[in-house]
């Protein structure tokens, strides 16, 4: 077993932190810098990143307070693993909403949102902001043949994986148990 996975898997949850923090920057970089409006489902997608932050950060706070003895705590890396997974599901589900494989949810379609008197009043006076309202089944951007939905299916699969793994370590890896130390 190399040292490179070892070092992966004991510190996992900061790992995990910071790799959720990086597909928020860029999910945040191509709406602000690329001029890319996120739909609905991708702001669900990114719901996944932020639930893995506050996880990742916690568990590694722990890990460090406690001395990082243990390493990444497992139930973390279990926890990660659900929260990716989720993640992977959900932009799955919109890739195939944007392949046209299956119909997505009224919500997915553009012109809804919500809606109140001072919007009104302001696109009434043509003074607020025009706001562009996608539909989920829009391909913004897409890249050898992905759409940002399925290269975030791949990521977020590929970090569950990583904490599933995380979560299985070897022994070997975790610092010993206090029975087998008094034995």
């Amino acid at each position: 077993m190399t040292d490179a996975y070892r070092l992966l898997t004991r510190w996992w949850t900061a790992f995990a932190l910071a790799a959720s923090l990086a597909m928020l920057g860029a999910a945040h970089a191509f709406e602000r810098f690329g001029g890319l409006a996120p739909c609905n489902l991708c702001l669900k997608q990114r719901e996944v990143y932020w639930a893995a932050v506050v996880v990742g950060a916690v568990a590694t706070a722990w890990t460090l307070f406690s001395g990082g003895r243990r390493g990444t705590p497992r139930i973390a890396a279990f926890l990660l693993a659900a929260v990716f997974a989720t993640g992977a599901i959900t932009a799955v589900f919109h890739m195939g909403g944007e392949y046209r494989w299956w119909a997505l949810p009224a919500t997915c379609s553009p012109g809804g949102g919500a809606i109140d008197m001072d919007s009104l009043a302001a696109l009434a006076l043509g003074t607020g902001p025009v706001v562009k309202v996608i539909g989920c089944g829009d391909v913004a951007w897409s890249w050898l043949g992905l759409s940002m939905a399925g290269w975030n299916a791949i990521i977020s699969a590929a970090l569950a994986v990583f904490s599933l793994l995380a979560a299985k370590r070897p022994k070997d890896a975790r610092a010993p148990r206090i029975e087998k130390a008094l034995t």
